[in-house]
């Protein structure tokens, strides 16, 4: 079984947890979590960061003879 591209699973969360940040029913609720969805967001954001840092080509440099 293939995986979904890590890359299209972490803009599909972002978009989603936007989403429910801009909910009016969590709005209205008083709802105060130790860690809220611009803490997860964040953490979304870092991996995507190490992600791209992992997938980059590594840049061989050779010194000319």
């Amino acid at each position: 079984m293939s995986h979904p591209n890590l890359h299209i699973l972490i803009d599909a969360a972002q978009l989603i947890l936007e989403e429910i940040a801009r909910h009016p029913d969590l709005k209205a609720l008083d709802y105060q979590p130790d860690l809220t969805i611009g803490d997860a967001l964040t953490a979304l954001s870092y991996l995507k960061c190490e992600l791209e840092t992992n997938q980059k080509p590594s840049v061989s440099l050779k010194s000319s003879p």
